[in-house]
C-alpha cells in the first residue's frame, strides 16, 4: 500500500465538496477549471508527479516550479459538435493543480513526459551527501 503525502483540505471540507459535486448538476463549458486524477509520490532517488490526462499531447501542458510548488496546467479541449449527453463524465477545458515539494531537488535535472495518457513528472532528489560545501 502506497504512502499518501499530498496535502489536502481539512476532512470535512474535502466531505462537503464530494457530496456537492454527487448531488450537484454539472454543466461543463470551456471555461471551467477542474484538477485532473494526480498521484503524488517519492522514491530513494526522485519526487515523483503522475497525472491522469487522456487526449492531449505533451504540449499541451504548461509545467513549471516556483518556490517549491510544482504548477501543471493546460487545456483538454473537445470536439464541436452538437449532441445530447446522456452521461457526461469526462472533463474537459482548462485544468491547474499545485504540488508542493516537500525535498530538495535538482530543478536542472527534472523530466517530464506525456505517454500512454498520463503525465509523469520525475524530479531528481538532492541527497545530502550529494551537497558541496563552498
Amino acid at each position: 500500500m502506497p504512502t499518501i503525502i499530498r496535502k489536502s483540505l481539512p476532512t470535512t471540507v474535502e466531505s462537503r465538496r464530494e457530496i456537492y459535486q454527487a448531488i450537484t448538476w454539472h454543466v461543463r463549458t470551456s471555461m471551467s477549471s477542474w484538477t485532473p486524477p494526480t498521484d503524488v509520490y517519492e522514491t530513494e532517488e526522485n519526487f515523483i508527479v503522475r497525472m491522469e490526462i487522456a487526449g492531449m499531447q505533451e504540449d499541451d501542458f504548461i509545467v513549471a516550479v516556483e518556490n517549491n510548488v510544482l504548477m501543471i496546467s493546460g487545456n483538454r479541449h473537445d470536439l464541436n459538435e452538437r449532441r445530447a449527453y446522456h452521461q457526461m463524465e469526462i472533463r474537459i477545458g482548462k485544468f491547474e493543480i499545485a504540488v508542493e515539494i516537500p525535498v530538495s531537488v535538482e530543478i536542472d535535472r527534472a523530466v517530464a513526459e506525456y505517454k500512454d495518457g498520463f503525465l509523469l513528472i520525475r524530479l531528481p532528489k538532492i541527497n545530502s551527501k550529494d551537497i558541496k560545501v563552498a
